[in-house]
């Protein structure tokens, strides 16, 4: 399974980006996806989460209405749109794939290597 996480990069606050997430090697339709992101010396945390038929949606609370997680099951992709980014948002954004679309970081039974993404003020 390879989860290949792409679309970091640096942008001022109020700036948007849009990550991009290729899974291969898994039945990509059958799983959960979801977004994660860790801080420099901060725990990893949750962002956004979408079930494996892309119905259900979940968002952390520091995103919600800020972030849009979306998925194209045809290509095995799935998105993060980030808008009104803020400094606080800088941090190596992960995706992952499990069997649920979960909060939790043991949910995920796959991990990308992530991407970066810097706000400045």
């Amino acid at each position: 399974v390879q989860l290949q996480a792409s679309g970091g990069g640096s942008v001022q606050t109020g700036g948007s980006l849009r990550l991009s997430c290729a899974a291969s090697g898994l039945t990509f339709s059958s799983y959960a996806m979801g977004w994660f992101r860790q801080a420099p010396g901060k725990e990893r945390e949750f962002i956004a989460a979408i079930s494996a038929s892309g119905m259900t949606e979940t968002y952390g609370n520091s995103v919600q209405g800020r972030f849009t997680i979306s998925r194209v099951n045809a290509q095995n992709m799935v998105y993060l749109q980030m808008n009104s980014l803020k400094p606080e948002d800088t941090a190596v954004y992960y995706c992952a794939a499990g069997g649920r679309a979960g909060v939790s970081r043991s949910e995920y039974d796959y991990w990308g290597q992530g991407t970066q993404v810097t706000v400045s003020s």
